[in-house]
């Protein structure tokens, strides 16, 4: 199984020897990846600066980066969050109870997950430090 690139997604690849990036054609039409770079930062510094047991809702990181326009770009920071699931940066949770990132439905929450202390924004991404 492979995450894609852009919707942070599993997918299995159709060749065990396939370096495929994304999971559809759409994925890899879009080319936004600096917009995606900054909603995970967004996410990661919001969470640091609350509890450490506290969560934030996807539209929070929206409304901030996004305006009164935020609901429109619910599904970029979902895609977001995702992404930070799979590198074990944040949890998604539904009712208090940690979700399958690739197949979660109707209203989440973030959390910080158990690599959240390694994230590092070094400008271009979010990556683990060293």
């Amino acid at each position: 199984m492979q995450m894609c690139a852009h919707c942070g997604r599993t997918f299995s690849p159709r060749r065990s020897t396939d370096s495929t990036r994304y999971c559809s054609a759409a994925c890899r039409r879009s080319r936004s990846a600096r917009i995606h770079r900054e909603l995970e930062a967004l996410i990661v510094s919001m969470l640091g600066a609350r509890d450490p047991r506290a969560s934030i809702c996807p539209s929070e990181p929206a409304r901030q980066r996004f305006g009164n326009g935020y609901r429109d770009h619910m599904e970029d920071v979902r895609r977001a969050a995702r992404r930070l699931a799979y590198a074990g940066f944040v949890t998604i949770t539904q009712r208090d109870r940690v979700v399958n990132p690739a197949t979660i439905r109707g209203p989440i929450r973030i959390a910080r997950g158990a690599s959240f202390d390694g994230w590092r924004d070094d400008g271009e991404r979010g990556e683990r430090a060293e």
